[in-house]
């Protein structure tokens, strides 16, 4: 099975029983996104060097024993309305085309602190 062929559960069983790793979780979702994002214009924002090294941390602490849990190491995207501290978050509007917010948003803090790779915004309607 290919590794984005999998529930984000069943990758995250596989990180943590070290069958694949948090890079090369986070290297096939980018793969993906990359390819299909001239069609389908999904992110607004798509990191891929803030994502590795998020995975190359998050792999860090998965094998010292330091981050365990569902979410360890499975890449996900938040949409352009999730204040990321210091990322452009643009709402999908040009009036916040340059916004770069000094916080980040508690649901992302959660994704961070169970160990999600964040590879970037997703596109959205206007302020939807």
């Amino acid at each position: 099975m290919e590794i984005l062929e999998f529930t984000a559960l069943e990758l995250g069983e596989k990180i943590q029983r070290r069958e694949i790793s948090v890079r090369e979780a986070a290297q096939a979702a980018l793969a993906q996104a990359e390819a299909a994002e001239p069609a389908i214009n999904s992110y607004v924002t798509l990191d891929p060097e803030g994502a590795l090294a998020q995975a190359d941390e998050i792999q860090r602490k998965i094998d010292a024993g330091e981050l365990a849990g569902p979410l360890a190491g499975v890449p996900v995207a938040v949409k352009d309305n999730m204040c990321i501290k210091g990322q452009l978050t643009t709402c999908s509007s040009k009036i916040l085309s340059n916004f770069k917010p000094v916080y980040t948003a508690e649901a992302v803090l959660n994704l961070q602190k169970a160990g999600a790779v964040i590879l970037g915004k997703t596109n959205m309607d206007e302020f939807a």
